[in-house]
């Protein structure tokens, strides 16, 4: 399986001023010519020419026609080829493995699921993620050499440095696995490993443009509830690699208090807006979840009832088939919820606001805390209710009386859909690869 010679691809990009050339033109939608390149980057007009050379020999970028502008020749227009190499993200979710397949611009070219291993046996969650890789880049069609490397988007904790996921509360049977070093070893390629919020976050800063990626949270609804923190450009990762753990922010539930677990009025972000929470909410409302739900609901989810130990990943145990099921349930009954808003459901609608409204709530601590004006939602579980619960999130923000920014909050949905953390795991290496940082230019083990 592993038939390629794991980093052989990276070094070919080296060079600090070969990365700020690619960047720039990778970012100007109509191409730049040389001239431009020299003016945009600072870079002398031979280094320029040098640089360039090298890129059009290694098929990364191409000579795209030619603009006359005032006197003297014209200026011959270099491009992006977008599919001259490419990227694998990996999302580990409790249910299944997502898989992507990103071009240089950020696009999905193909993409697959296979159900999550069970970690007791860590061979066999190598060999299942490793054959779910080869596969996808051999029905894609695409060299196996222009392959960068892949990036997994894992639930926290992770040891970064050491490539481990540790012990994600929602994945009891994931402990200490070392996936980053054995994947490499099974596929040939490149790894790196991130937190799933922080892989969501680096997405976003590296598929976006100017200052919409400078300074933002990304809040990651999924089966769980985390932010990925962004400033000036660079995503907040702390000393452990496990920043985003925003689901013990002490929020008012609103109408959410006291139903279906727990009284009071106050309570965490994350055990309040925990999916299989608010699917037996909405079937004490009388909302139709459709059929295939558990006798009980769906109170065998596999998900701590209070949330205590959620870490903002996007992820329940597994603890043995019959959670899997109840996980399927859980989100089959999500799709449900999804429809009915989008049918006019008012019961539906006002559930979905009032989830909007209580992760605003949230989310206004930490945009005070960062002065941040920008907030991303996205997620598998946020996309299907969005329609409703992002103009309440918006509302709770910009109307909050504790906010402290003076300035404008932004808030939008991410455009990466229900993929954004595999997507963003592809993206880590891309990031790595061609973004002009000191601190990107190797992506080895």
């Amino acid at each position: 399986m592993a038939e390629h010679r794991r980093g052989a691809n990276l070094p070919s990009l080296g060079g600090f001023n070969r990365t700020v050339v690619l960047d720039a033109v990778r970012r100007s939608r109509d191409g730049l010519s040389r001239v431009e390149l020299a003016a945009r980057t600072g870079l002398s007009p031979q280094t320029v020419s040098n640089v360039t050379r090298f890129l059009i020999d290694a098929g990364m970028i191409v000579e795209s026609g030619t603009v006359v502008s005032g006197r003297g020749k014209p200026r011959t227009i270099l491009r992006l080829e977008a599919r001259s190499r490419f990227a694998i993200g990996v999302h580990v979710d409790p249910a299944v493995v997502t898989y992507v397949l990103l071009d240089l611009v950020g696009a999905v070219v193909a993409e697959t699921t296979t159900s999550t291993p069970n970690a007791e046996d860590p061979d066999q969650v190598v060999r299942t993620m490793a054959a779910a890789v080869d596969g996808l880049v051999r029905r894609s069609g695409v060299a196996p050499d222009s392959v960068l490397g892949v990036g997994i988007a894992s639930p926290g904790p992770i040891d970064a440095a050491a490539g481990v996921v540790l012990d994600p509360p929602f994945l009891p049977r994931w402990r200490d696995v070392a996936l980053r070093d054995a994947l490499g070893d099974a596929t040939g390629y490149p790894v790196l490993l991130e937190k799933d919020v922080t892989a969501a976050a680096v997405g976003e800063v590296f598929l976006e443009r100017g200052a919409a990626a400078r300074d933002f949270a990304f809040v990651y609804f999924g089966t769980g509830f985390g932010v990925g923190l962004v400033v000036d450009h660079e995503p907040v990762r702390g000393s452990g690699a496990n920043a985003g753990d925003a689901g013990h922010i002490m929020i008012d539930q609103g109408s959410l208090a006291g139903t279906a677990d727990g009284d009071g009025t106050r309570g965490e972000v994350g055990a309040t807006v925990m999916p299989d929470r608010l699917v037996r909410i909405a079937l004490e409302r009388g909302i139709a979840l459709g059929d295939g739900l558990p006798d009980d609901g769906v109170s065998g989810a596999g998900l701590p009832g209070d949330g205590a130990t959620d870490d903002g990943a996007s992820g329940a145990g597994l603890p043995d088939d019959s959670i899997a099921v109840d996980l399927a349930a859980v989100d089959r009954a999500w799709d449900a919820l999804g429809a009915a808003i989008a049918a006019g459901d008012p019961a539906a609608q006002a559930l979905a606001a009032e989830i909007g409204t209580v992760m605003g709530r949230a989310v206004v601590v930490i945009v005070n805390l960062l002065d941040l004006d920008r907030v991303v939602f996205g997620g598998p579980f946020w996309s299907r209710i969005s329609a409703t619960a992002l103009p309440a999130a918006t509302a709770a923000i910009s109307g909050s009386p504790i906010l402290v920014p003076k300035h404008p909050v932004t808030v939008v949905e991410s455009r990466r859909g229900t993929d954004v953390a595999a997507v963003g795991a592809a993206c880590l290496v891309l990031d790595a690869a061609l973004s002009p940082r000191a601190s990107t230019m190797l992506i080895a083990h």
